[in-house]
């Protein structure tokens, strides 16, 4: 698959120059130049501390940068409230009401926040718990708890989906499920940037990579274009993030 980062309009998905957020002494994120094309899975990847979540949540709006800027959707970094409600995201584990079925979990959400509840047996049915929406929340395996809160996040139909980590602590047959609602979701128009501190698993679903490493960019573009950027890069590294020993 070839991209572009650019959409018809002209427009990427997430742009960022220069972002820097400094914590104290520390950069966590520093000087983070990159571009994501719309209509891609993108790959974050980086160690643990390489600055992905903070990256993330200045995003989101969670955050205030330093320094530097983005653009999300076409809009300003600085105006969260004009590019929010097109955009889904999963950063934490999801808070449940572990008593209420996951259905009834949605609804709850979907009132508060002014959604319609048809929208409820849409993203049931999108990340597979249609068959299961009706047990309590608290029941469910870790994997199951990950889509619920992927169905949740998708509740507004977004344009853009960010997740953080979303395969952590999942089974081998969770990360399958988890590639294959990824691929739907791409393929039905979305965008989707998702973190993670491995990249062989990012290497098997992404369009599009990123490659952090104390807030810093070391790649970014076509995933096949890492095959040829990855003799520039430290074999040593890179063979870390792919979970090589």
């Amino acid at each position: 698959m070839v991209l572009d980062p650019m959409t018809s309009s002209g427009t990427p998905a997430i742009t960022t120059t220069g972002l820097s957020k400094r914590f104290g002494h520390r950069n966590a994120v520093d000087g983070l130049t990159i571009t994501i094309p719309s209509g891609a899975i993108a790959g974050f990847v980086g160690p643990n501390g390489a600055g992905k979540t903070t990256t993330i949540r200045m995003l989101l709006g969670l955050v205030r940068p330093s320094a530097g800027g983005a653009t999300i959707l076409g809009r300003p970094l600085s105006d969260p409230k004009s590019y929010l409600p097109r955009v889904g995201a999963l950063v934490d584990a999801p808070a449940l009401y572990p008593s209420l079925s996951g259905r009834t979990n949605l609804e709850v959400l979907a009132q508060l926040s002014g959604l319609p509840r048809s929208r409820v047996a849409d993203v049931l049915e999108s990340v597979e718990l249609t068959d299961r929406a009706k047990d309590p929340a608290g029941r469910y395996s870790h994997g199951m708890k990950q889509r619920l809160g992927l169905a949740m996040a998708l509740l507004p139909d977004p344009e853009l989906l960010i997740v953080d980590e979303p395969a952590s602590g999942l089974d081998p047959l969770g990360i399958i499920q988890l590639r294959d609602l990824l691929r739907r979701l791409r393929d039905q128009g979305k965008t989707i940037f998702m973190s993670s501190h491995l990249l062989g698993e990012l290497e098997r679903v992404a369009d599009w990579l990123v490659v952090l490493n104390q807030g810093r960019s070391l790649f970014c573009g076509p995933a096949s274009g890492l095959l040829v950027e990855g003799a520039n890069l430290e074999a040593t590294f890179l063979g870390m993030l792919r979970g090589d020993r």
